[in-house]
């Protein structure tokens, strides 16, 4: 006869039933693991049905086909070891005559110093009454835990239908545990946190340096380290972005884990329809851009309505600036896309910190459009710098930052926004980068030649100047060339450091001009190619 175990019932609790304990109940062995908990109920009185256990069971016999030799008894109890059984239950009676109490005195010399408990009933009993009363246990126990399974699954599920934020699915899932729980990145910053009634705020103390030292685990479980928690990893398979932890001791572990699991898929859930949500969002803000730029027949305040329900603040003034991320190292489009995404959720961010509504959308592959809204005209400096200065912060790469006039419309704003792209594409060729953003009175004559770049006539210019270099390419004598307009013709110092001689410098700029043509002691001929020079870099 056999009877599923799936409950939290241990031998334990099986030597603790009352129809147990009637029967005079004796451990013989295995005191130390009682606390294994039970799968089945066994009933069995041959070594021949012992192939039957699946692990976990309970035996119960009287050993009547087991012949009653110590040799016999333990090579029967070591098989239902070895089969993974949790626990004996034998119905041996003392016998008066002196018999009985041989085959216990038999019995407890073959499962001495085993790990399985072995119980010896020593007064009569129906195996049936004690399978009846573990049935009544584990099917409330399994009832209890569907229920309370069904009830989380509800829980979680509304909170989903809700569109409730991460930190209100933490306060939830703490108070569901009646235990601190933490949200954090994978760079261990706390997003979110709840149970302050538990201990919560002590346990943030130290928060970064302590969980650094406690394992990711790619399934709810313990994770190891310094600090045992409970932990579930949280995002999609390939793309964890945190964990849910629950740094605290639990009564329940099990119900605790897939409270703690349940929890981990809806905040999964919860950031992917946040990211769908703020897909569209982005789209509807880059279309808006894009239209303000090119010619409507919308009306202010047709716009101001549009760009309101959009999240733009009202403003005495508009300033528009570009964020380019195309700096420093290739990308592939792929990679830029994903750029853009990450720098739009940042400047949501810093939008919130500033607690200020902005227009925010792509202008084309890799340059952002950016509408900052401001209160007064002598508030703009001060925003832009409190913009700029937490954008570069919060950025894990480096970005450039154009920026064009102010102005009071915000159709007006947007059409600035090329103006401020192409300072944004001229910053990274700068020399050096001082300022935390530029506008084009920044950029000099950077600026204007960045604008001619696509002039034909500035184009003719610049090659007709260098052609002495340029037909054949003559990389040395350019480098050169650069050298002496960055020092201002100033010879000596140039020999200095270039590390030359005065003759052999004096010689290589006596070649250099034969090769250009021009006297390079002329101011204007020092002029014009310190112009071609620089477009050339930037455009050649």
């Amino acid at each position: 006869m056999n009877a599923e175990v799936t409950g939290s019932l241990t031998m334990a609790d099986v030597l603790a039933l009352k129809v147990v304990q009637n029967a005079d109940p004796l451990v013989l062995s295995g005191e130390k693991n009682l606390d294994v908990r039970l799968r089945w109920v066994h009933v069995t009185e041959s070594a021949e049905n012992v192939d039957l256990l699946f692990g976990r069971e309970v035996v119960l016999t009287t050993l009547r086909n087991v012949e009653p030799t110590v040799a016999r008894l333990r090579a029967f109890m070591r098989k239902l070891e070895d089969s993974g059984a949790a626990g004996v239950v034998v119905e041996l009676l003392e016998d008066p005559s002196g018999a009985g109490t041989a085959s216990g005195a038999r019995l407890a010399v073959a499962v001495k110093d085993l790990a399985l408990p072995v119980i010896q009933l020593r007064k009569k009993v129906r195996f049936v009454e004690i399978t009846e009363v573990i049935h009544e246990r584990l099917v409330a126990e399994q009832l209890a835990a569907v229920q309370f399974s069904r009830n989380v699954h509800e829980i979680y599920t509304e909170l989903s239908l809700h569109e409730a934020d991460e930190q209100r699915i933490v306060e939830r899932t703490a108070q569901l545990l009646q235990a601190p729980v933490v949200l954090e990145d994978v760079r261990h910053h706390v997003l979110a946190h709840a149970g302050a009634g538990y201990g919560a705020e002590s346990v943030l103390e130290h928060w970064i340096n302590r969980s650094k030292f406690v394992g990711y685990a790619e399934q709810t479980g313990r994770g190891h380290g310094a600090e045992n928690w409970l932990q579930t990893p949280v995002g999609a398979v390939r793309s964890r972005w945190g964990r849910l932890v629950v740094p605290a001791e639990l009564d329940d572990e099990h119900n605790a884990a897939l409270v703690l699991e349940r929890a981990g898929q809806t905040l999964t859930i919860a950031r992917l329809a946040g990211r769908d949500q703020r897909e569209l969002l982005y789209q509807a803000r880059t279309s808006m851009l894009h239209e303000l730029q090119q010619h409507h027949s919308y009306t202010d305040k047709e716009v101001a309505v549009r760009a309101e329900s959009l999240g733009l603040d009202t403003g005495a003034h508009y300033v528009p600036l570009v964020v380019s991320l195309t700096v420093g190292e290739t990308h592939s489009p792929t990679d830029i896309q994903l750029r853009e995404r990450e720098v739009l959720e940042v400047v949501d961010q810093v939008a919130e910190n500033m607690r200020v509504g902005m227009l925010a959308g792509s202008l084309r592959s890799g340059y952002l459009g950016v509408i900052l809204p401001v209160a007064a005209k002598q508030l703009v400096e001060n925003s832009l710098q409190r913009f700029t200065r937490q954008l570069t912060e919060m950025l894990s790469s480096q970005v450039a930052v154009g920026v064009a006039a102010e102005e009071t419309s915000i159709g007006a704003s947007a059409r600035r926004l090329e103006e401020a792209a192409l300072v944004a594409e001229i910053v990274p060729n700068l020399p050096t980068r001082a300022q935390p953003y530029y506008r084009f009175a920044d950029l000099r004559l950077r600026g204007v030649l960045s604008a001619m770049g696509q002039d034909a006539r500035m184009r003719s210019f610049a090659l007709t100047e260098l052609s002495g270099l340029l037909n054949p390419p003559d990389e040395s004598g350019l480098e050169l060339l650069q050298l002496y307009l960055e020092h201002a013709g100033n010879k000596s110092t140039l020999a200095k450091q270039g590390y030359l001689s005065r003759p052999t410098l004096y010689a290589r700029l006596a070649k250099l001009e034969d090769k250009l043509g021009v006297s390079l002691g002329s101011a204007e001929s020092r002029a014009s190619l310190q112009v071609a020079l620089l477009w050339y870099r930037m455009h050649g």
